[in-house]
């Protein structure tokens, strides 16, 4: 696939928002699991930028932080990604890919298809995540695993409804106004005029 400078852009502030995301952060003293909005900034970058963009964007602060940024809260490094958080943060990519690719199926025109579209947002923005998180955590702290969706899993879940409802919230509008084809290039470079 042919990238665009425009989405190239848009990938870049994407992922910066994440990493601002990142530093509001919530830590809860039972378990290495903060709170943070760096959900709500994938859910965003698949939806607003589709699935190849929405792709690019977390994966590039992924990599970075691989390769030692400090993206992650201020830190960087392998060990980031190693760490009791690294099966959450490795499935970011992926599910800003399948969130963009659903989403981009969906016509936002009524109640069914803002509940279908709210739905992608919260299994793959949210409950996809926990596929790799929760084990991956288990695996890292030696907690059986009932013990981890404790830690990892069920105190996140009402955020995670409702940053999906908030993404949803901004998602709307800004598709509407601006599809993903001019957000991210793809019309050519010509301007699209809304009557």
């Amino acid at each position: 696939m042919k990238l665009t400078l425009r989405g190239i852009v848009f990938s870049a502030l994407f992922a910066a928002l994440l990493v601002l995301f990142g530093y509001i952060s919530i830590p809860l003293g039972f378990s290495p699991v903060p709170i943070t909005l760096q959900t709500l900034a994938v859910m965003l970058a698949g939806a607003l930028l589709g699935p190849l963009y929405g792709f690019l964007s977390i994966a590039l602060v992924v990599v970075l932080t691989a390769l030692g940024f400090p993206l992650m809260h201020g830190a960087g490094g392998l060990h980031v990604l190693l760490g009791a958080t690294g099966g959450y943060i490795i499935m970011w990519p992926f599910s800003a890919l399948l969130i963009g690719w659903l989403l981009s199926r969906i016509r936002l025109n009524g109640v069914v298809s803002y509940v279908a579209a709210y739905a992608v947002l919260l299994v793959f923005g949210s409950w996809l995540i926990y596929v790799s998180g929760i084990p991956w955590l288990s695996h890292v702290t030696g907690l059986p695993f009932a013990k981890a969706m404790v830690q990892g899993c069920y105190p996140y879940l009402l955020g995670d409804a409702i940053k999906a409802a908030a993404a949803l919230a901004v998602m709307i509008p800004i598709r509407q106004a601006f599809p993903v084809e001019r957000l991210t290039g793809k019309t050519g470079g010509k301007v699209v005029t809304l009557d």
